[in-house]
This record gives structure tokens, C-alpha cells and sequence, in this order.
């Protein structure tokens, strides 16, 4: 694994990237709601959203790496302070809900999510609730 650390704006970032890349696909929806996290949520008030893309190729190279997912879970995790896996998660079920079409491989991921940060069912559910009903069509 690269051994260099990353910002936890960064971190946030590559969680977004490995769910939406999860289905070897990153719908326009997808990368629309990662530019507006990136822009509105208050973890990221100091950060340029410029940076989104190169942040974003960055955890693609990571990935392509041998045991790139487990790495770039462990690094984000590693990266992450308890108290934002909560807001990784939710930010993973955002842009999985994004293109309003959850593949297999997006579930698998927030599996992986959930399981890395020990996160509890009722967390869990109110999080996935919370998008789908921000998410839902008249």
C-alpha cells in the first residue's frame, strides 16, 4: 500500500469514489452529488472543490494496486476520527442513491462500510431512510 496520509476531506472523498466506482461505472448523478457535498457540507468548508478530481484519480491508482479496496479502506478508516464514520457511510448511501439505481456492488461496498466502522443497525437504518427519502421522486 502507498504509505503517504491523506486529509480527512480526502478520505471522505475516496469513500465516495469506491462506492460510486463499485459498478465499474460513475454516473453523471453520482459524481453531481459528490461536487455537492463536496460545496455544502461543513466537513468540507475549507476545501477547494477543485481538488475533487485529482483526489478522486488518486484513489483510482490506489485501487488499480494489488489489494487496492481492502488498502484504501483501511487507509480511510486509519484517516477517519470515530466520530465521522457515521457521516463516510452516509456519504457512501448518498452517491449510491444518487443515479436512484443501487447496484450489487454499491451494496457491497456500504457492507464493507458498515462493517470497517462498526457502525450500529439503528445508524445505519436512519442513515439509508434519510436517503431514500431525500432521494424519492413525486
Amino acid at each position: 500500500m502507498m504509505s503517504d496520509t491523506i486529509s480527512i476531506q480526502e478520505a471522505l472523498i475516496y469513500v465516495m469514489v469506491i462506492t460510486s466506482a463499485s459498478d465499474a461505472s460513475m454516473t453523471d448523478a453520482e459524481l453531481a452529488t459528490m461536487g455537492g457535498v463536496v460545496k455544502t457540507l461543513p466537513v468540507f468548508t475549507d476545501y477547494d472543490p477543485g481538488n475533487v478530481l485529482p483526489a478522486a484519480q488518486r484513489c483510482g491508482e490506489r485501487l488499480q494496486e494489488p489489494e487496492g479496496l481492502s488498502d484504501v479502506l483501511a487507509l480511510v478508516a486509519d484517516t477517519l476520527p470515530v466520530h465521522l464514520f457515521d457521516t463516510a457511510y452516509a456519504l457512501a448511501v448518498e452517491v449510491a442513491a444518487a443515479d436512484l439505481d443501487v447496484s450489487k456492488e454499491e451494496l457491497r461496498i456500504l457492507q464493507l462500510l458498515r462493517d470497517r466502522f462498526n457502525l450500529d443497525k439503528l445508524t445505519v437504518a436512519a442513515i439509508e431512510r434519510g436517503a431514500i427519502a431525500r432521494h424519492r421522486r413525486g
